[in-house]
């Protein structure tokens, strides 16, 4: 039974994760429709996915916003309220610009917008990793990862539907901030705790902590373990996203409109991946670490399977959505246990900067596997890269079977070296 407590740290996260997706759902999904549509060029439309690299890089920032804070609103709060009324007010602005003549005004907008959501994760990760418990870091992230499919179905497939087809360019984007800016009520009526290395560190003199906040990033790579760890990311979470991203070409590919596979991505598989979220969630404090990492890489994979299907030309519509719901239900499961696992290896003391390092190497690897499926797609087919995948899924498989060991106490109840 989930206590009241633990209900309002999760409506908390919950609303934060929602919310900080919801611009980049719209920059992703909806902004090169409406661009295209207001007669942008496809090359501009095409430097768009350059835009997400603060997402790869916000590592490189994560110690400063672990060291320096307004902790009268607490820490990490300061920032969250910051960064999400920049996002706010930067979305409002689209209301002014025409993206057809002010294209590079608009990237400019664009730049910030990923920043400031950049920037905004590494602290709501942070004040996740100090506000859960253990046993509650399972379905935490489950309402992370189903937090970031609900912004993905507001910004992405709803803000798409209004803005071309009901309201307006200039309705939608103020209903977007508006959105942005609701979702701040819960944590300004929440007091963020000091933790008890943040009780013991405040009664320290300021020269008694490292005069370099980014010593925290080497001391990260120091950690026992760590780098086995990010071994395991980097073949655990490649191969279902270079499925994932060749199989939206081949919807293209069998004659599916952009409509239709906005549905079935966009509104539909996204509302699968909630209930798989929370669903994995759930699951993983009686599994336990390791065992969900087993079960649901290998759910990966026999639905990975399925895209075999499409490729050997089995593509009736009814097949296709199954294909999708079975493959992001089981997909949003392994995410959820990889962020718990996460959540276990940061210090809470440097938490924004371990999370996200560990965060940054999944997207890394994910963009890293993306371009190399497209070169393997064009040699050897839709079947070669789905055979790719799947081998790559259960290379990671074979490693965590036999070479991962969740950690036997929680990083909060270690002493930091």
């Amino acid at each position: 039974m989930i206590n009241p407590k633990s209900l309002k740290k999760f409506g908390l996260l919950g609303s934060l994760y929602v919310s900080q997706f919801i611009p980049i759902a719209c920059l992703y999904e909806a902004l090169p429709v409406i661009m295209r549509q207001r007669g942008a060029s496809l090359e501009a439309i095409g430097f768009l996915p350059l835009l997400a690299l603060p997402w790869m890089l916000k590592f490189l920032w994560s110690p400063l916003i672990d060291r320096y804070g307004f902790t009268r609103w607490g820490h990490y709060m300061f920032w969250i309220i910051c960064f999400q009324l920049i996002a706010a007010c930067t979305v409002a602005t689209f209301v002014l610009i025409d993206i057809q003549s002010q294209l590079s005004v608009t990237l400019i907008c664009l730049v910030i917008i990923c920043f400031v959501c950049a920037s905004q994760d590494i602290a709501t990760d942070a004040l996740a990793v100090g506000l859960l418990e253990p046993q509650e870091r399972g379905i935490g992230n489950g309402i992370q990862s189903a937090g970031h499919y609900l912004g993905g179905i507001i910004g992405g497939g709803g803000m798409l539907l209004l803005a071309i087809d009901s309201w307006g360019w200039k309705a939608s984007m103020l209903t977007l901030a508006l959105f942005v800016v609701v979702a701040l009520l819960p944590i300004l009526l929440y007091k963020e705790p000091s933790s008890k290395h943040q009780k013991s560190a405040s009664a320290q003199s300021n020269s008694q902590k490292p005069a370099n906040p980014f010593t925290e990033i080497i001391k990260f790579f120091r950690s026992p373990g760590i780098w086995h760890w990010l071994l395991i990311l980097s073949l655990y979470t490649p191969g279902p996203y270079m499925a994932s991203r060749m199989f939206r070409p081949l919807l293209v590919d069998l004659g599916l409109s952009l409509a239709d596979i906005g549905l079935m991505l966009g509104v539909v598989s996204y509302g699968v991946g909630i209930l798989g979220a929370i669903v994995g969630g759930l699951l993983i404090a009686p599994l336990g670490r390791k065992r969900s990492l087993i079960i649901f890489g290998l759910l990966q994979v026999l639905v990975m399977f399925t895209y075999l299907l499409p490729a050997f030309g089995i593509a009736h519509l009814a097949i296709l959505y199954a294909i999708a719901i079975g493959t992001q239900f089981v997909s949003s499961m392994a995410v959820t246990v990889l962020y718990t696992i996460m959540m276990d290896k940061s210090r809470l003391e440097a938490a924004g900067t371990d999370y996200t390092l560990q965060s940054s190497t999944t997207f890394f690897f994910g963009i890293i596997s993306a371009a190399i499926g497209g070169v393997i797609a064009q040699s050897l087919g839709y079947r070669g890269v789905f055979v790719v995948a799947i081998t790559i899924s259960l290379i990671g498989i074979i490693l965590v079977v036999k070479t991962f060991n969740p950690d036997p106490l929680p990083m909060r109840d270690r002493v930091s070296s």
